[in-house]
C-alpha cells in the first residue's frame, strides 16, 4: 500500500470555498481516476500561532504502479485546476509513504 499524501495551508479568507472544492469536486476528480482505492481528508490540529489552517489528504493506492500511472496521466491537470482557483491562497506539498 502506498500513501500519497498531500498537506495544504489554506488562507482563512478562502477556507470554506476551498473546503467546498475540495470535498465536491477535486477529490471526487482524483478519485475517478481510479488509481486510488480509499482517502481521508483530516484538517492538522496543532497548538500555536500560525497563518491559515492546514489540512491533509490521504490518498491509498495499492501499489507503486497506479501512483506512477496518477503522476503521469493526471496529476498535471488537477494540480493546475486547483493551483489557479485558488493562487496565492495557498501552498501544498506532497509526500509519498509506503507501508512497511
Amino acid at each position: 500500500m502506498i500513501l500519497y499524501n498531500v498537506t495544504v495551508n489554506i488562507d482563512p479568507e478562502v477556507e470554506e470555498k476551498w473546503l467546498n472544492y475540495m470535498k465536491n469536486i477535486h477529490i471526487p476528480e482524483v478519485m475517478k481516476t481510479g488509481c486510488f482505492s480509499e482517502y481521508k481528508f483530516f484538517r492538522l490540529v496543532s497548538e500555536g500561532a500560525q497563518e491559515g489552517t492546514n489540512y491533509a489528504i490521504m490518498y491509498y493506492a495499492p501499489s507503486m504502479d497506479q501512483i506512477d500511472l496518477y503522476l503521469e496521466k493526471y496529476a498535471e491537470k488537477l494540480r493546475q485546476d486547483h493551483q489557479e482557483k485558488f493562487k496565492d491562497k495557498m501552498v501544498a506539498f506532497r509526500s509519498l509513504l509506503e507501508s512497511v
